[in-house]
């Protein structure tokens, strides 16, 4: 999401490395580009003003421009007043101390993602916290709101308030949390209506569910797409209902990401969730640090591997790793790797969370790497019969050619994958050949294929 703005800092902060020294003006001009970039990428006025002064009075001082290094300085500098902006280091929770069943009211805009989001919390509460969470829907103004809600709840795994047809919201609201309280649910998440703007019905509707039901929690949902508008809407509903925090979602679009950044600022209230893409596991926790990481191009090498450790079978990486060990890795170990790496997500969310990503990403764009690469790889190895994928060796013309349709790709994608396969069984045995001490006196060097060199 925050590729553009990224890059921007990104070649601000290089040209600040390279400065042996710094005096006042590098500061200021540098500065000047920063404001620029956050503006461009629709930061609001307000915030870039405060912003910058506070980078500004801790930069201009003689413990940066005396720095050893006062590049970096600089960089850490804009990284801390970042996480400021943000809402501060750490995640912000979701507040369930209450008696239960506990009330969770969504709230927001139509379009925002709410009922989707709703659907997500739901699923997240109920397998990470083991909470037994029920959805309701009190959107009686979108047709079929309901009937999504339901739907959604049966892919997460969690109960649906029945639907009863004629009930006001405030009916819908009461049943909700009776049948709460009488089947003892620990959550109650009550989705309310939206509309494509704020308008005062809205508002006085979700006023008396809110003063009916006493939330823990009012999460307005936003739409990080919308940029400025987001962060207006925000406004809106926290001056009429008091939002106690925020869900950005569309994280992985291709917006500016200004809304992110103005949000807390703007509206006091905290981003405690964020949502990508449509699965209904796709909803984080906002790690303002992590963020700001990742707008600085420092990455989040943590998140990275929480990501991992999520998706990724232990007893599977264990065995792979033995099966490495001896040298008999083939195909469908090959595949299972691709399949756990697929579940971590894109090839670009992955490759966001690593340090020097916007260059990184810029070289692989240059080369032209496909973003559908794991998955037609994965598709290559399901059209080879068990026989083929134990021993790549017998795969000759023939075979690649059926190979190739039944996957839906070239007979050269298919050498490809061959090829890379070849150069990681070669760089296994390779390891085991020189054991761990051979490894360490001739370093990684030694397992590259003859004529290549690290870089």
């Amino acid at each position: 999401m925050f590729e553009a703005l990224s890059s921007k800092l990104s070649g601000v902060f290089d040209r600040l490395r390279t400065r042996g020294a710094l005096n006042e003006t590098d500061v200021m001009e540098a500065l000047r580009e920063v404001r620029l970039a956050l503006l461009d990428a629709d930061v609001a006025l307000p915030v870039v003003r405060d912003f910058i002064a506070k980078v500004r009075d801790r930069a201009i001082g003689q413990e940066v421009i005396g720095s050893v290094s006062p590049g970096q300085q600089v960089v850490k500098i804009v990284n801390d007043v970042m996480i400021e902006a943000l809402g501060g280091a750490g995640a912000e929770p979701l507040n369930l101390v209450a008696v239960p069943p506990v009330p969770i009211l969504m709230v927001g805009l139509q379009g925002s993602g709410k009922t989707t989001t709703s659907g997500k919390l739901a699923m997240r509460l109920a397998k990470r916290d083991r909470k037994k969470v029920l959805l309701a829907s009190l959107d009686t103004q979108r047709p079929a709101a309901q009937l999504q809600l339901q739907q959604l709840a049966e892919r997460a795994g969690v109960a649906s308030l029945p639907i009863v047809p004629g009930q006001t919201p405030l009916q819908i609201a009461a049943r909700a949390m009776e049948t709460a309280r009488r089947e003892v649910y620990d959550v109650v998440i009550l989705d309310t209506a939206g509309r494509l703007s704020i308008d005062e019905a809205l508002m006085d509707e979700v006023r008396q569910i809110r003063a009916a039901t006493n939330p823990a929690e009012t999460l307005l949902v936003v739409d990080a797409m919308t940029g400025q508008d987001a962060v207006n809407t925000a406004k809106a509903f926290n001056d009429a209902v008091g939002v106690t925090g925020i869900v950005l979602t569309r994280m992985d679009g291709d917006a500016r990401g200004g809304a992110a950044l103005s949000m807390r600022a703007i509206t006091g209230a905290p981003i405690k969730l964020t949502g990508s893409g449509e699965k209904l596991d796709a909803l984080e926790d906002f790690h303002p640090e992590r963020v700001a990481g990742r707008i600085l191009g420092m990455g989040d090498v943590v998140g990275l591997v929480e990501k991992a450790s999520e998706v990724i079978d232990q007893e599977e990486a264990e065995k792979l790793a033995r099966k490495m060990a001896k040298g008999t890795f083939d195909l469908d170990d090959f595949a299972n790797q691709l399949k756990q790496i697929t579940k971590m997500g894109s090839l670009s969310s992955i490759l966001g969370m690593l340090p020097g990503a916007g260059k990184l990403k810029a070289q692989l764009g240059d080369a032209n790497i496909d973003p559908k690469l794991l998955g037609r790889q994965a598709a290559i190895i399901s059209s080879m019969t068990m026989k083929e994928r134990r021993a790549p060796d017998i795969i000759k013309a023939s075979r690649k050619k059926r190979i190739a349709a039944g996957a839906g790709v070239t007979v050269q994608d298919v050498n490809r994958l061959l090829k890379q396969f070849d150069d990681m069984s070669t760089m296994m045995k390779r390891m085991n050949k020189l054991g761990q001490k051979g490894l360490m006196r001739q370093g990684l060097g030694a397992l590259m294929p003859q004529g290549r060199r690290p870089y």
